[in-house]
């Protein structure tokens, strides 16, 4: 895991050392300056008064004169051409003489004045051992506490860093919960990593076992509905076979026939919905427009006696290599929707090289009908008894599952047009 928590507890860790340092570089300037022009200042204003004391008590006292300091005395009333020619300029006070290398301390008293040189070089000598050396005692000592606070998170974060990786190689439909076996958990995984590590050994078994009772119901609903919907197919063909049947019944019993072929559509719909989508369902090439004319022929029962005329326009021949009964569901799903809300005027259904556009002159809908209409039990016009709401999620979630994609346009009381988009690559013309 590239970014994954042992390398941001490692960044902050590094962060934590560089704000660290950036503080004690900051600090031994601080010091360092304090050190210059406070510590330096006072020492060398109390040599001057010692000084004086020394002076008062033995006018022949001479200034000090040490491996450090630098002492000048120009008694009253005579001219300070004994002193360096840098010092004769200045002014009582303290003085920071950087170009010769001095700081400087003029004090004038009743005697004459003083001039005391601290020489820059001892000075920093001293700043080194004040506070150049603590400061890096306090750095080294930061970056050991550091180091040790990062091995300790590590060893505590390598349990759960562990998990991670081990969840994240897992295959979804068969995942290795083996690994998280409390007998065969690292040995320093303690705590909450151990709690959380036999939660995941639970919830992967429980995975297991919900992805093996829908691959089992997937398989036995693929067999056992087929089955009485087999015997109905069968049986209403020999009742159809049988001499001198009514014509009612007969058309009864195409009825049964279209309604078996439809369910047997909607089933391998539902299935291969229920598949996971890296299982390719069988599929083979197609003709769309036989599909879309034998789905108008269905759709025309459910108009009646409705001034309503049904229309399919073929203006290409397009194949697609897929399973037919998807497109029998999507078309028909479609084709009903515009048949139960057409009371008056056309459907029309046409046929395109890319696509299927199925358009009407029905109730049709606004903006916020047409904005949910994919969403599963949504229905534009609930008082209409026809419908679950499921249809256009169906549609919806099977183009999807192939690549298609499907697309609404209506407005209200003025008719709906849906179209099935198919990728051109997948088509033959």
């Amino acid at each position: 895991m590239p970014h994954g928590l042992p390398r941001k507890i490692r960044i902050a860790f590094i962060v934590q050392m560089v704000m660290a340092s950036l503080a004690i570089l900051v600090a031994f300037y601080v010091v360092t300056t304090l050190f210059k022009y406070s510590f330096i200042q006072a020492t060398l204003k109390d040599e001057a008064a010692h000084y004086w004391q020394l002076h008062q008590a033995s006018p022949a006292q001479p200034p000090p004169n040490t491996f450090t300091l630098r002492g000048y005395l120009v008694e009253t009333g005579y001219s300070n051409l004994s002193l360096p020619p840098n010092l004769r300029p200045l002014a009582p006070g303290f003085h920071d003489l950087e170009a010769d290398g001095q700081l400087v301390w003029v004090d004038r008293g009743e005697d004459g004045t003083l001039y005391l040189a601290y020489l820059r070089e001892q000075a920093t000598r001293v700043a080194l051992w004040f506070a150049v050396l603590p400061a890096m005692l306090a750095l080294f000592a930061i970056y050991g506490a550091t180091w040790l606070t990062y091995r300790a998170s590590k060893r505590m974060v390598s349990p759960v860093a562990w998990l991670a990786r081990l969840v994240s190689r897992w295959d979804p439909r068969h995942p290795d919960i083996a690994a998280l076996a409390p007998e065969r958990l690292p040995a320093d995984m303690e705590g909450e990593a151990r709690q959380l590590a036999r939660a995941l050994h639970a919830l992967g078994g429980r995975v297991e076992a919900q992805i093996e009772r829908e691959r089992n119901f997937t398989r036995d609903a693929s067999h056992e509905l087929r089955t009485p919907l087999t015997v109905i197919r069968v049986a209403s063909d020999m009742a159809l076979d049988e001499p001198g049947v009514p014509p009612r019944v007969t058309r009864s019993l195409q009825r049964i026939q279209r309604s078996g072929r439809d369910m047997e559509a909607v089933i391998d719909a539902f299935l291969i919905l229920a598949r996971e989508s890296d299982i390719d369902p069988q599929s083979e090439w197609f003709d769309v427009c036989e599909v879309v004319n034998e789905e108008a022929g269905n759709a025309r029962a459910l108009l009646g006696d409705k001034p309503v005329a049904l229309d399919v326009r073929c203006h290409a021949a397009p194949k697609l290599y897929a399973p037919p009964r998807v497109m029998h569901v999507v078309v028909g799903n479609l084709l009903r929707n515009a048949c139960s809300y057409t009371d008056r005027g056309t459907v029309q259904v046409t046929v395109e090289s890319d696509r299927v556009v199925v358009s009407d002159t029905g109730i049709g809908m606004g903006p916020d009908a047409l904005a949910r209409a994919f969403e599963p039990f949504y229905r534009a016009a609930p008082e209409r008894p026809m419908g679950t709401g499921l249809g256009l999620s169906i549609v919806s979630r099977l183009c999807e599952r192939f690549g298609w994609s499907v697309a609404l346009d209506s407005n209200l009381d003025s008719g709906t047009v849906a179209s099935v988009r198919f990728a051109q690559a997948a088509a033959e013309t």
